[in-house]
């Protein structure tokens, strides 16, 4: 298997980390697949020291998960994992756009990310410039805290995507949700904007896990984020 070198970064650790990344979420590294340090040494022609940190760095973002039996894999994803996650961003990524609208905060970084998302030249690429589009919606949001929270899971967000678009290439579609979202938040409706985004999150996973147990069709006007003042 031969991995897309990443662009120039500044450390061996942070090298190894963005190839692994960006492994993982163009799918060369499927959910369950074994990381050996030795191997990845090998590969990337670093010492083990660097793959090491790595992969401890990846694991506390969610992408592998570390067992003292199983040594290292990536992390397998499935509706309970999906929902836990999304569950996350929907009672939180609502409100903080709402609050980005409400401090008329700067959205240029998410235009350009919609940008980035159109031109990306595979999966991987698409899957950052999504991810740089949603940070770019609650990163203004005024409350660091939150926005570390909603940072937490972006990884992990990143690779159900990986997963589900494996099976239902849906990009087209979210691609035009996220451009009506950035609308209605440019238009200054942080009500009608975080209803879109809530609607825009909670559909994603139905999509991609269609009929597990438990799941309900998202309504047309979807439940609105508790607004906390």
């Amino acid at each position: 298997m031969t991995f897309a070198a990443p662009s120039p970064v500044p450390s061996r650790t942070q090298y190894v980390l963005e190839a692994i990344k960006h492994a993982i979420l163009t799918g060369q590294l499927p959910p369950g697949r074994p990381l050996v340090e030795a191997e990845l040494a090998a590969r990337f022609g670093v010492s083990k020291t660097p793959v090491r940190e790595a992969l401890k760095t990846l694991a506390g973002t969610g992408l592998v998960v570390m067992s003292q039996y199983k040594g290292v894999t990536v992390r397998t994803v499935d509706a309970a994992m999906a929902r836990e996650v999304y569950d996350v961003r929907l009672l939180l990524e609502p409100e903080a756009l709402r609050r980005t609208i409400a401090r008329r905060a700067s959205l240029e970084a998410a235009g350009e990310a919609l940008v980035r998302a159109d031109e990306a030249a595979d999966q991987a690429e698409r899957s950052l410039a999504n991810r740089a589009f949603h940070r770019a919606l609650y990163l203004p949001c005024g409350n660091p805290l939150l926005a570390r929270m909603l940072d937490e899971v972006r990884d992990q967000a990143a690779l159900v995507s990986t997963v589900a678009w494996s099976a239902d290439p849906s990009w087209r579609r979210e691609a035009d949700e996220h451009r009506e979202i950035l609308r209605l938040a440019l238009a200054g409706d942080g009500e009608a904007a975080a209803r879109a985004l809530h609607e825009h999150i909670a559909r994603f996973v139905l999509r991609a896990f269609p009929g597990e147990p438990g799941a309900e069709p998202v309504p047309e006007r979807a439940a609105e984020a508790p607004h906390h003042p």
